[in-house]
C-alpha cells in the first residue's frame, strides 16, 4: 500500500472518528447545541454576601436565572443539605415564564432562528440495567419540546396572559401569542406603530408586566418615537427616552426612563428596572419612584413572598452610552434578595466571571429544585438522567 493511500485512509478514519464522537454529551443532544458540554465552569464560580441563601430558603423557591451572553440557564436552590447551583446550556437564553398549573417552564432562546424550549420536571429515572423507576428528589427540569421562530422575531420577555404564552417580538414592535402549533400571532402593539413599522426593531419593546388580559398588562420600551435611529445604533438616544405602555390605551403611562426592562405587576403595584441608572422601582402618577440600586445594570425582577429578587449585569462596552447613570467598572453580574418595602439588600450572589443576567423567575421548590447539570459533577450523572428520565406522563397518560 502506498504512502498516499495510507495517509488517505488515516484521514478518513480520523474524519469518521470525529463524527462518531460528536453529540455524545447529553446536554448537546438535549438542547441541539454541539458545544453544550464544553461550558467553562469559571462562569459558575460565585461569591455570596449577606443572607442570600437564607432569604431563598425562607421563601421555599428555586430561583431560575438566564444569563444570555454566557448561554446558561441556572437554578439556585437552598436545600436542607446546603446550597445547590445547577444549570443547562442554551443558546442565548432570554425570557422565562412558568406555567404553574401545567408544571412547564418556558425559556426563550434568542439566536437565529429563535427557539422556545419547554422544560418539565423529571420525576424519576429508570436504570439502564433494568428495574423500576427511582424517584428524583430534585426533579430536574428537562427539555420536553422546542419550537422554532424566525430570527427576526427577536424574542425577549415571556409571560402568561390569560393562561396563554405571550412574548415580546422586539423585531416586530409587538406582542405575539405563541400558539401550541408553533405560530406566533401578533396580538398587541403600541399606538405609535402602524403600517410598515412591523418590519424591524424601532422601540426595543422588551418586557411584559402580565395582567389577567392584554388590556390589563403593561409593556416597557426604550422609546415611543420610531425614527431612523434604531435600538442597537450607536447614535440611538436613550437617556430619559424610555416609557411604559398601557395595554388598554396603547400609549405611555410612564416616561423619563432609560432603557427600562423587566416590568412586573406585584399586587396593585407596577415595578420596572430602570436599567441605565441601575434602579428598580415602582411606577405611579406617570413616573418611577426608585426603591433600590443593587449595583449594576438592573434586569430580571421576580417576587417570592415578601422578597424581591433582582438581577444585575455588567455594562457591555459597546453599549456604555446606554448606561449614563452607572460606573461600568463597579457593575457586577449577580442576583440580589431585597426587601421591597425599604430596598434594603438582604443578601447577594455575585458571579465574578459573569456578564449578563436577563430574566429571573421564582419557582416553587415543590415543582423543581434544579437543572440536569451540576458544577463539579461528572457528565456520567447527566448521561444516566437523560438515558432513563420519566416525567410521569409515561405512566399516567399526561397531566
Amino acid at each position: 500500500m502506498t504512502a498516499r493511500r495510507l495517509a488517505l485512509d488515516a484521514g478518513v478514519a480520523s474524519l469518521h472518528a470525529r463524527a462518531d464522537a460528536a453529540w455524545r454529551h447529553p446536554a448537546a443532544a438535549a438542547v441541539q447545541w454541539a458545544n453544550a458540554g464544553a461550558i467553562d465552569e469559571r462562569l459558575l464560580r460565585h461569591v455570596v454576601h449577606g443572607a442570600f441563601w437564607e432569604a431563598l430558603a425562607a421563601e421555599r423557591v428555586t430561583l431560575l436565572v438566564t444569563r444570555e451572553y454566557e448561554h446558561l440557564v441556572l437554578a439556585l436552590h437552598a436545600g436542607t443539605r446546603g446550597p445547590r447551583i445547577s444549570y443547562l446550556p442554551l443558546p442565548h437564553p432570554s425570557g422565562l415564564a412558568v406555567d404553574r398549573r401545567r408544571g412547564v417552564v418556558h425559556v426563550a432562546s434568542t439566536r437565529n432562528p429563535n427557539q422556545i424550549f419547554d422544560l418539565v420536571p423529571a420525576r424519576s429515572w429508570r436504570p439502564a440495567t433494568g428495574g423500576g423507576a427511582r424517584p428524583l428528589a430534585d426533579r430536574p427540569l428537562v427539555p420536553r419540546r422546542v419550537r422554532f421562530l424566525p430570527g427576526g422575531t427577536y424574542l425577549h420577555d415571556l409571560a402568561l396572559v390569560g393562561g396563554r404564552l405571550h412574548a415580546n417580538a422586539v423585531g416586530r414592535n409587538a406582542i405575539v401569542r405563541l400558539e401550541p402549533d408553533g405560530r406566533a400571532v401578533r396580538v398587541w402593539w403600541p399606538r405609535c406603530i402602524s403600517g410598515s413599522l412591523f418590519d424591524r426593531n424601532y422601540l426595543q419593546l422588551n418586557s411584559i408586566a402580565a395582567g389577567r388580559t392584554l388590556r390589563r398588562s403593561f409593556f416597557s420600551a426604550s422609546t415611543d418615537v420610531p425614527s431612523a435611529r434604531r435600538p442597537g445604533h450607536q447614535n440611538f438616544p436613550v437617556d430619559g427616552r424610555g416609557v411604559v405602555f398601557s395595554g388598554a390605551t396603547r400609549a405611555p403611562i410612564v416616561r423619563g426612563l432609560t432603557r427600562p426592562h423587566s416590568a412586573r405587576l406585584h399586587g396593585a403595584q407596577l415595578w420596572v428596572a430602570n436599567s441605565g441608572y441601575g434602579e428598580i422601582g415602582v411606577c405611579a402618577d406617570g413616573r418611577l419612584t426608585p426603591v433600590a440600586r443593587p449595583g449594576g445594570w438592573t434586569r430580571g425582577v421576580a417576587f417570592a413572598g415578601d422578597t424581591l429578587f433582582a438581577g444585575t449585569s455588567r455594562v457591555l462596552p459597546r453599549f456604555a452610552h446606554y448606561a449614563p447613570g452607572l460606573e461600568p467598572a463597579r457593575c457586577a453580574a449577580g442576583v440580589h434578595a431585597l426587601d421591597p418595602r425599604s430596598g434594603r439588600v438582604l443578601g447577594s450572589l455575585v458571579w465574578p466571571f459573569g456578564n449578563q443576567v436577563f430574566a429571573i423567575e421564582a419557582v416553587p421548590d415543590s415543582l423543581t429544585r434544579g437543572l440536569p447539570l451540576v458544577a463539579g459533577q461528572p457528565a456520567a450523572r447527566a448521561q444516566r438522567l437523560f438515558y432513563g428520565f420519566t416525567t410521569g406522563d409515561e405512566e399516567d397518560g399526561g397531566r
